[in-house]
């Protein structure tokens, strides 16, 4: 028995995760019972974490930073793609339904960067948000913790560059625009497709295409550099789209772009592939052998040189015609630089004299 798509979800099942020793699996019984609402329709839970440290770092070589910050653990967006879900297991709850309703707030993220600042130690280098789950999930409108981040990295004139597929960024337009100034801020904006029916599906409760291209004319106007990530690019179900999305990204006034094939480690890819039997059950087939025909014969290969955008013959057309679309639209002509050179610690009052 396969289970039922839910409305403003993304995952259709709420798999047990690769730590569990026992596997729950749907089946059909023939006995005709109502399920309880809660089982239908899962509500958003948000839990409080008082975490320990608030910046991540890393030493992947195909990754353009080394740190970065979650002001959030799963993401109520639901995108059925999203590689942060198998992290999920390690709080002992599902990458399916679990990752995208039940989630932690790290309400203490700025009070600890704030600390990890003005530690005498501490060297500047670009910071991402983003970089796992969504800073501008839908929770923020209301906890608002990755805009007191914002307001500490203003503050220490420290360098940032986020990236969301949310057009709620643009609540914090005035600060960003301040920040762009000082050439401490840069955005990008995911979109995979521009295709509604698809990404309502796909990335259920984050901004349509069309409002986050107009996030994107938005920052642009305000002069906060801003690119378009298309990602993730699945074949044959949204690689068409790829040439729309620059074109009009750069209408929106995109200076920079950057794409990522579909990637499905761990639990990601039976949850995918549940996703495509439910949606899509007639393309189920052709885009899994496209993704093991770009992946090896695998459904995903976690190499360093190749996970981001795959190998062989259909990959190599993929970044063909990504790099002419680029050329032609006149977008990666000029990579904004940030500076951290204007990074300083804010004088804080001690009953200690300077010396000097």
């Amino acid at each position: 028995m396969r289970d039922t798509p839910i409305k403003g979800r993304g995952s259709v099942s709420n798999r047990t995760s690769r730590f569990e020793e026992f596997q729950r699996i749907s089946f059909d019984d023939e006995w005709t019972t109502s399920q309880p609402d809660d089982t239908l329709r899962p509500a958003t839970t948000v839990t409080v974490e008082t975490a320990k440290s608030i910046i991540s770092r890393n030493e992947s070589p195909d990754i353009p930073f080394d740190r970065s910050i979650n002001p959030y653990r799963g993401c109520e967006h639901g995108c059925i793609y999203c590689y942060a879900r198998p992290t999920h297991a390690y709080l002992n709850h599902s990458p399916g339904l679990d990752f995208e309703t039940k989630l932690y707030a790290k309400t203490n993220a700025a009070e600890l960067l704030r600390k990890a600042l003005s530690s005498p130690s501490y060297t500047p280098k670009l910071i991402a948000l983003g970089a796992n789950t969504d800073p501008y999930q839908p929770v923020e409108r209301r906890l608002r913790i990755t805009a007191s981040i914002l307001d500490v990295l203003d503050e220490f004139n420290h360098p940032v560059a986020i990236t969301t597929k949310s057009a709620s960024i643009t609540r914090d337009i005035d600060l960003l625009a301040r920040m762009a100034e000082r050439k401490l801020v840069r955005v990008f904006m995911s979109i995979g497709t521009l295709d509604r029916d698809i990404a309502r599906t796909l990335e259920p409760r984050a901004s349509t295409p069309g409002a986050r291209l107009e996030a994107l004319r938005r920052l642009s106007g305000a002069g906060v550099p801003s690119g378009v990530i298309v990602a993730p690019v699945i074949p044959a179900l949204t690689d068409h789209d790829m040439e729309k999305v620059l074109f009009s990204a750069k209408d929106a006034g995109a200076m920079s772009a950057a794409y990522v094939l579909l990637r499905l480690p761990l639990e990601i890819a039976a949850l995918f592939q549940e996703w495509l039997a439910a949606h899509h059950p007639l393309k189920e087939a052709h885009v899994m052998n496209l993704l093991k025909q770009m992946r090896g014969g695998r459904v995903y290969d976690s190499d360093f040189r190749t996970r981001m955008q795959g190998a062989g013959i259909f990959a190599e057309l993929l970044e063909q015609r990504f790099r002419k679309a680029c050329a032609k639209a006149g977008l990666n002509r000029v990579r904004p630089v940030l500076d951290t050179s204007l990074f300083r610690r804010p004088s804080v009052e001690t009953r200690q004299l300077q010396l000097f």
